[in-house]
């Protein structure tokens, strides 16, 4: 299956935009693409969620929500106050097969990082790749706290036999300072991981083209896929 999986370190590390830029790839090599969001939390039911934001980022393909909560909280604890189901890793599992048969490419962006549990029996987003035997990507941000929770989540990767395509810094400051700087030093090897990509601040604001643009000289060249050619597969950001 082409199946990507986006997690991050934690909350606000940049994982749509990430999600974006590897769609936007993906489509200029003709994919079909679909972007799957388990859980959206912290947004009305009305209101521009993820899924929009890859949509308007990255152009034509399909965005599928399972659930949406209001309140910003995990999604497990989200849908108990809410007094609905939880959205479990088989759900999303399930949703993610359907997708591919139609799609080239289906990206499953998380909810916060790698374990933040979906149900009450303690379903993470680890569970959803080991399931679907699929590569996750790893978003995470730059400065203070960066190399011990992107150490952790790719340990946790391995820990389950789960390949990691990589991390990308999703949210690279105009002006790093000292602790940004040697996070791009540092981040391999504390991640066991290749970098895969830094993304500078403000993509989001960019128009598609350039963003495309971005996407392209940012994140092409370290998940190692030739992006422009027809025969783009994502078993090529398959690692470990």
């Amino acid at each position: 299956m082409s199946v990507l999986v986006l997690s991050g370190t934690g909350t606000g590390v940049g994982k749509t935009v990430v999600a974006a830029a590897v769609a936007a790839l993906a489509l200029a090599a003709r994919r079909r693409v679909a972007v799957l969001k388990p859980v959206q939390t912290g947004v009305g039911p009305d209101d521009p969620g993820d899924v929009d934001e890859v949509v308007r980022l990255a152009g034509d393909l399909t965005g599928l929500e399972l659930a949406r909560f209001a309140d910003p909280l995990a999604p497990a604890t989200a849908a108990r106050l809410a007094g609905r189901p939880a959205v479990r890793p088989a759900d999303i599992a399930a949703a993610a097969v359907e997708l591919n048969r139609t799609h080239g490419l289906v990206i499953i962006e998380g909810a916060g990082g790698l374990l933040v549990r979906f149900d009450d029996e303690g379903g993470t987003l680890a569970d959803v790749a080991w399931a679907l035997g699929a590569p996750v990507l790893v978003a995470a941000e730059a400065g203070l706290g960066t190399l011990n929770a992107t150490a952790l989540t790719t340990e946790a990767l391995r820990r389950r036999g789960i390949g990691c395509a990589g991390v990308v810094v999703g949210s690279w400051p105009a002006e790093p300072d000292l602790a940004a700087r040697h996070n791009l030093e540092d981040l391999p090897a504390v991640a066991e991981a290749p970098l895969a990509g830094v993304l500078p601040a403000g993509a989001a604001a960019l128009d598609r083209a350039e963003f495309l643009a971005t996407a392209r000289r940012s994140l092409a060249p370290g998940l190692g896929g030739e992006f422009d050619a027809e025969d783009f597969a994502i078993g090529q950001l398959r690692a470990g």
